[in-house]
């Protein structure tokens, strides 16, 4: 059978969401409701003409309630009575093969994924739905490739993870990036600056959780990169320089940190997979992220190493789980950041590059061209997050022939380089722009 036709045949819904009532998947569920407003306009071109989705959880009461709330924000692009509600718990396989038996793709978005994340995945591959995730857990992540990238292959269904603000600006961008120079691309920085308006930054303790537990055991993380045993990626012109862990940067006139988020593994992962299967140029990164003056510097530092401290012990974790605001000076919650603060935040993602005019070769010579690209984007974690799931999901569905050729676990890069998530990103207020290509 052709790509792609085995999986739509018989599926009554292109989209599941799949944690609709938890506190990132009510924001998903108005996101799908406003992409199935616009393909109902005739906007996409999804077989159907028109996009069918359904919602998924524990609770048929805090479905429906997120079905209205969606209703409610939304008002004439509402979802209406003919969205699916589906009964499905994590902690239940029969119910996760009949939700993955149903639709074309699945947006996963019940986390920490290194807990709930493999049941749902498991049941996407062994019963033809692609998945798609958010999580910005490496370990996570590496491991769904390590136990399920053949099985994926064999069903023909993607297994896409790190779709959200975690790492699609990142991954994208670098390959927006190298697309954008005339020549070869071999290294880039990027820089995150995240800012917030008076009433400050807000992020749900979901996300606080995911990164106690993540931090806690890098070890098993290295072990399972043993075991994956990658292909080490060859360094193509000038050797990136690394930074200091805090470094004062003259472009911002802020202090930096090294980021310490999923960017950099996921880049990685999908550099190696371009350079082994496309045989593309890989493209050293660093990534990094804007603090501030000295005074945020020396809040973080301090918040940083009594983080860094209480996580290597259970009681600390627990700890740091029960009091996220007390341990994050307010910046993490049990509520979540109110509306207010979302309006009021956004992201700047700057990369610089360089690299080798066309005719130059890389290996004997300095690099001699550079480019300075960013992302732009709304609040993070709660509208970022969802336009890039969805706008994942919409890829998959539409631009099916741009995908790799077999199906399996990959990063948002390797799976979309192809496609036109870029385009897609740019229409919905993600926007990926050049800011200078200095001349040779």
């Amino acid at each position: 059978a052709a790509r792609g036709s085995t999986m739509a045949a018989g599926r009554v819904y292109d989209i599941v969401v799949f944690g609709a009532s938890g506190f990132t998947g009510q924001f998903v569920v108005e996101e799908v409701a406003r992409a199935a407003a616009a393909t109902a306009a005739g906007e996409g071109q999804l077989c159907s003409g028109r996009l069918r989705w359904a919602v998924a959880g524990r609770s048929r009461e805090k479905l429906r309630a997120v079905l209205d709330r969606a209703a409610e924000r939304l008002g004439k692009a509402a979802p209406g009575e003919e969205v699916g509600v589906l009964l499905c718990d994590v902690g239940d396989a029969g119910s996760l093969a009949a939700m993955a038996k149903q639709t074309r793709v699945v947006l996963n978005c019940v986390g920490p994924y290194r807990f709930f994340g493999e049941p749902v995945v498991e049941a996407c591959v062994e019963n033809g739905a692609s998945c798609i995730d958010i999580s910005g857990e490496p370990q996570f992540l590496e491991g769904m490739y390590l136990k399920y990238n053949e099985r994926a292959a064999e069903k023909g269904v993607y297994v896409v993870g790190s779709c959200g603000f975690d790492s699609i600006p990142a991954d994208m961008g670098v390959l927006y990036t190298r697309d954008k120079l005339k020549g070869t691309l071999t290294a880039v920085e990027s820089f995150l600056s995240v800012k917030s308006g008076p009433e400050g930054l807000g992020v749900h303790d979901g996300t606080w959780k995911s990164a106690v537990y993540g931090l806690a055991d890098e070890a098993s993380l290295k072990k399972l990169r043993k075991q994956i045993g990658y292909a080490p990626v060859p360094v193509v012109g000038a050797k990136l320089k690394k930074r200091g862990f805090m470094f004062y940067s003259p472009e911002f006139k802020e202090y930096c940190l090294t980021f310490m988020g999923s960017d950099g593994s996921v880049v990685k992962r999908t550099q190696r997979y371009l350079h082994t299967e496309l045989q593309q140029t890989p493209v050293q990164y660093g990534a990094y992220v804007t603090v501030g003056g000295l005074g945020s510097v020396i809040k973080l530092m301090f918040l940083g190493m009594l983080f860094l401290l209480l996580v290597k012990f259970n009681f600390g974790r627990k700890l740091l789980t029960k009091y996220p605001e007390f341990f994050s000076a307010g910046r993490f919650s049990k509520k979540g950041p109110t509306q207010k603060q979302m309006d009021g935040t956004s992201f700047t993602m700057t990369f610089f590059g360089e690299g080798y005019s066309e005719g130059q070769d890389p290996q004997n010579a300095k690099p001699n061209v550079k480019i300075c690209t960013e992302v732009k984007g709304p609040e993070p974690g709660y509208v970022a997050t969802p336009i890039a799931m969805v706008q994942a999901a919409i890829s998959l569905l539409e631009d099916s022939a741009s995908l790799p050729k077999r199906g399996g676990v990959y990063s948002p890069g390797a799976a979309f380089s192809k496609t036109k998530l870029i385009d897609r990103l740019n229409k919905r207020g993600v926007e990926f722009s050049v800011i200078s290509k200095p001349e040779v």
